[in-house]
């Protein structure tokens, strides 16, 4: 069954080689150019997952992940880091905010397919 899935991140290259990967497993996409872009994409609608990359102008991705569990119908969607973040402290701080899984760039598309499929599969 498609799912709808909110990719976040400042490079459009980055953001065509996820929603490739997803739109070819069959998911729906929307995109967002930063973290103050998708807050004002998040209008009710069902999301199924936000995949966010940390690193972004205006709101980066762990301010995204705490300003989305403050949202009442967004407080569970599954929030997802892909980034070249490696580092434990700023996977700690995306944990601690509310991030469910850290994927770090560059990725494989069946390791992102994989972890995709254990949060909302």
């Amino acid at each position: 069954m498609a799912k709808t899935i909110l990719i976040v991140d400042d490079s459009a290259s980055m953001r065509q080689l996820v929603k490739l990967s997803l739109t070819g497993a069959g998911h729906q996409v929307i995109e967002a150019c930063d973290g103050k872009d998708a807050l004002n994409k998040l209008t009710g609608q069902k999301i199924n997952l936000i995949i966010s990359d940390v690193n972004m102008p205006n709101l980066d991705g762990i301010g995204l992940v705490k300003a989305v569990k403050l949202k009442p119908e967004y407080r569970f969607t599954p929030i997802m880091m892909l980034t070249t973040e490696s580092e434990q402290s700023k996977k700690a701080e995306g944990q601690a905010a509310g991030a469910k899984a850290w994927i770090v760039k560059p990725f494989q598309p069946q390791q992102l397919l994989a972890a995709v499929e254990k949060l909302i599969g």
